[in-house]
C-alpha cells in the first residue's frame, strides 16, 4: 500500500544501508498504520551528478528525500509520529544531517491503486481484502511476512 521512493545526492548507499533502510521503513510504516509489511515497497534512486538544484543553484551537499505514497484515512497523529520516525531512521542509516533529510507523505485513495493485481481496500479492510486473493499469492505474502 505505501510505495516509499528513497532518492539521494551526493553521496552513495550501501547494499547494507539499503537493506536496512527498506527492512526499518517497512516495519515503521506497519508499527503505524497496522497494514502487514509486505505491502511497503521501498525503491532507491541516486541523483546523478550536477542534477539536484534548489532555489535555482546546484546542490552540493549530501541531500536525502523520501516520497512514501501512502492510503488515504490515516490520522494526522498518525501520521505525525510516522513521518517523524521515518525521518530518524534515515539519520540513523545513513549519518546525513538532519537538516538534509526531506520527507513527504502524500495520500491516494485506496480505489485509485493496484497492488499485486488487485484494488487495495480501504484501511482496516486488509483482512477482507487478502482472503480474496488466490491462494497461491496468500501463500508469497504470508512468507514476505514471516522474513522481515
Amino acid at each position: 500500500m505505501p510505495t516509499y521512493t528513497v532518492r539521494y545526492s551526493n553521496f552513495n548507499l550501501s547494499q547494507k544501508q539499503k537493506n536496512s533502510l527498506a527492512n526499518d521503513i517497512s516495519n515503521t510504516h506497519s508499527k503505524h498504520t497496522g497494514a502487514n509489511t509486505f505491502f511497503a515497497q521501498v525503491i532507491f534512486q541516486k541523483n546523478e551528478k550536477n542534477s539536484h538544484f534548489m532555489g535555482g543553484k546546484l546542490v552540493k551537499t549530501k541531500e536525502i528525500y523520501l516520497n512514501g505514497q501512502i492510503r488515504a484515512g490515516r490520522t494526522s497523529k498518525v501520521k505525525k509520529k510516522l513521518i517523524l520516525d521515518l525521518r530518524k531512521i534515515i539519520i540513523n542509516n545513513t549519518n546525513v544531517k538532519k537538516d538534509s533529510v526531506w520527507v513527504y507523505l502524500e495520500d491516494l485513495s485506496p480505489d485509485q491503486m493496484i497492488e499485486y493485481g488487485e484494488v487495495l481496500p480501504k484501511s482496516g479492510q486488509e483482512n477482507k481484502w487478502f482472503v480474496s486473493l488466490t491462494s497461491s499469492l496468500r501463500k508469497r505474502l504470508r512468507k514476505m511476512e514471516k522474513s522481515k
